[in-house]
């Protein structure tokens, strides 16, 4: 007689009702802009315009300008983010002091967890003057005839600012993520490495190599985590409707784009189901971003067991 796992079929209203949960949110951001992408169809999407109007034919939207900030500031954070997560995780893993690594690793994991208006505030009040007058005006002066430094950083609330500032808060979390693959690779290849005459640092980029799929999952996972992050972002970013390279230049995410306009979105009659069309632009998004991370890191993980 086979034999009952209680425990399993005890988790089973906790799976159901997760997936209930995630199901209802879906439907209930599809519904809600219907009425928007049945009025404006891809023209929502691809064009760049935030006309509000209390006569309701007059109501023009689109969210171009949203999506790509969202975007742009998204990979501007990876592309800062992604050296300093790995150079984290091997220093605390290969470099740091036995007494010191806890301390960096609570650090971090401290990091990971603050609330988004602690980062917000300090990145409205300190970060956004600092990159302004000692980063942003320099290469402005110097690098303006190229078009990513075109723009002149009159408040410093811009792109830049926005990806700056997601890349410290993802930081701690890809590194995490990169940390504990790393920590996972077997003892013997390592002893193997090592063996064979290599120098730490030899041994140290054949191990990256090693774990380039983690690092490839956790960098999509950051992405899947800063395309979404909202307050922060709206305090630093300028809040204006731009579609640009100059990374100067103030814009608009999506996320900042609701937390904005959300508020007296009832006012007028498209407003509201336009910015759930805009939710469910980013819910796909996240969700495509996230499952395809996490596939790369299960696959990863299967095989560095076997």
């Amino acid at each position: 007689m086979k034999k009952i796992d209680i425990f399993k079929i005890a988790t089973y209203p906790a799976v159901i009702i997760v997936f209930l949960l995630f199901a209802g949110m879906l439907f209930l951001y599809f519904t809600n802009a219907l009425p928007a992408l049945h009025k404006y169809g891809l023209d929502l999407y691809l064009k760049n315009v935030w006309k509000a109007a209390e006569e309701p034919s007059k109501e023009v939207y689109g969210i171009a300008a949203a999506i790509w900030g969202s975007i742009y500031t998204s990979i501007i954070a990876i592309i800062i983010a992604l050296p300093l997560s790995v150079a984290y995780a091997i220093f605390i893993v290969d470099y740091a002091p036995k007494k010191l690594k806890n301390f960096f690793t609570i650090l971090s994991d401290i990091m990971a967890g603050l609330p988004t208006i602690i980062y917000g505030i300090w990145g409205a009040f300190f970060l956004v003057p600092f990159l302004r007058d000692l980063v942003m005006k320099p290469l402005y002066r110097y690098l303006s005839f190229l078009p990513f430094f075109s723009y002149p950083p009159v408040g410093g609330y811009s792109y830049f600012s926005a990806g700056v500032l997601l890349a410290i808060m993802i930081t701690p979390f890809a590194s995490a993520i990169i940390r504990e693959a790393y920590n996972m690779v077997p003892l013997t290849y390592k002893e193997a490495i090592y063996s064979l005459g290599a120098t730490r640092y030899e041994a140290t980029k054949i191990l990256l190599g090693y774990i380039k799929p983690a690092i490839i999952s956790g960098t999509i996972l950051a992405f899947g985590r800063a395309i979404g992050e909202t307050v922060a972002v709206s305090l630093v970013i300028g809040n204006t409707f731009n579609i640009t390279l100059a990374l100067f230049a103030p814009g608009y995410t999506i996320s900042s784009l609701i937390a904005n306009q959300f508020g007296n979105a009832f006012i007028y009659e498209y407003m509201t189901p336009v910015l759930f069309a805009a939710g469910l632009t980013l819910f796909v998004i996240g969700l495509v971003v996230n499952v395809i991370g996490l596939k790369i890191l299960k696959r990863w993980e299967e095989s560095v067991r076997l």
